[in-house]
């Protein structure tokens, strides 16, 4: 089935939608049953679907539930409140203390928190390591790496990593492979095709994709499914059925909506490529993006986040250029209809293992479904008010 018809079918078994075209909104807390053989039952099956106490999960949980595994693969799909929840409680799930884990150093910050500030209280210690180390991360497992955690590509510097080349060292050793896949957003990327174990998803970006819900997910395989399932049950995880029916409603036109945040983002990619005020742009479609022969041979497509690095500036230029934009606007997020643009003046801080080579900040852009024309009439003007000051310098 191609991808565009799974966007389409996925979630909706006639057992979810009852006869009507969406699976409902099902919001439950306490599940009643008619007799202690059904409510028998019930406790029998209740990690397997089957309505047993709300936090179990509603119809509508399961439909998209179903859904994310119709689309990322895998065999069960686990939900939390956010993308950060969703990491967090997958990296919990499969890691105890004493245990080692590798983390890339381009990782999100958030997740480097989790590993820095709790899981360090935990006694599981943490080694970072180069996004582009491929195969040769064999050289950093240590006798206790239980997990080697993955993020392709980067939300802010983009290296695009050897996912297969990585994973098959990985089971060499018996570790665990986990991805955050949020870029790659279910369908551009096939995580369990690659060798990954557990993958992780912010839903709140392009899977929910109009940047009004809070959403994560975590697929995995069959050997670790049980534990990510029970882990999350366990540590009170539970979603919303409106936000979930939210996200239903996103699945349908992911895959139209990331043909167009491809189409826009590359051709804005190419014009900024030709601006004298930028050093390179790392788009994941683009060779001058690092790892980009690993996105020629593993992914399916783009969408509309990339980044690009000046090659002069001061805080005053920048915060010209950011200011007074009329269809980029500044937010910590992606994956929403709407462009957005945030500038990051030191990437060094945010990593430790590796060697930022750009001296001026790097510019991350999400290009939104807003005519790309528009778009960049809207960014060569923010040049025009960065040049201006630097010329008043």
């Amino acid at each position: 089935m191609k991808t565009e018809t799974k966007v389409v079918s996925a979630g909706r078994a006639a057992k979810w939608t009852n006869g009507v075209v969406n699976p409902p909104v099902q919001r439950a807390s306490t599940v009643v049953f008619e007799s202690v053989k059904q409510m028998k039952e019930a406790a029998v099956n209740k990690t397997n679907q089957t309505l047993f106490y709300g936090r179990r999960g509603t119809t509508t949980s399961f439909a998209f539930s179903d859904a994310m595994v119709e689309l990322e693969g895998g065999a069960g799909c686990a939900l939390y409140p956010s993308g950060t929840a969703a990491i967090t409680n997958a990296i919990i799930s499969v890691v105890k203390t004493g245990d080692h884990i590798l983390m890339v150093d381009n990782v999100y910050e958030p997740t480097r928190d989790y590993c820095e500030k709790i899981l360090a209280k935990m006694g599981v210690t943490t080694t970072y390591y180069d996004p582009l180390i491929g195969k040769g991360i064999e050289a950093l497992i240590q006798e206790n790496t239980s997990l080697i955690f993955l993020e392709s590509p980067g939300s802010i510097t983009m290296e695009i990593q050897d996912v297969p080349g990585i994973a098959e060292v990985a089971h060499k050793h018996g570790c665990i492979v986990m991805l955050d896949n949020t870029w790659g957003a279910a369908v551009n990327f096939q995580p369990f095709e690659h060798g990954v174990d557990i993958s992780v998803q912010a839903a709140t970006k392009y899977i929910v994709g109009h940047s009004d819900v809070m959403l994560g997910t975590a697929t995995a395989v069959e050997k670790y499914w049980p534990q990510v399932r029970e882990n999350s049950y366990i540590m009170g995880q539970c979603t919303s059925p409106d936000d979930l029916y939210l996200a239903l409603r996103g699945i349908r036109t992911l895959s139209v909506r990331l043909k167009q945040h491809q189409a826009s983002s590359l051709k804005i990619a190419k014009w900024l490529a030709t601006r004298p005020e930028v050093e390179t742009v790392l788009h994941p479609a683009l060779p001058s993006c690092p790892g980009h022969e690993f996105f020629e041979r593993d992914f399916n497509g783009s969408n509309g986040l990339f980044s690009f690095v000046l090659n002069k500036g001061t805080q005053a230029a920048i915060t010209a250029l950011l200011d007074d934009m009329e269809h980029f606007k500044m937010g910590y997020s992606w994956g929403g209809f709407e462009s957005l643009i945030l500038a990051i003046s030191n990437v060094q801080s945010m990593r430790t293992q590796t060697k930022w080579k750009y001296e001026f900040p790097l510019i991350r852009l999400h290009v939104g479904l807003e005519d790309a024309d528009d778009l960049i009439e809207d960014l060569s003007k923010g040049f025009e008010r960065f040049n201006a000051v630097l010329d008043q310098a």
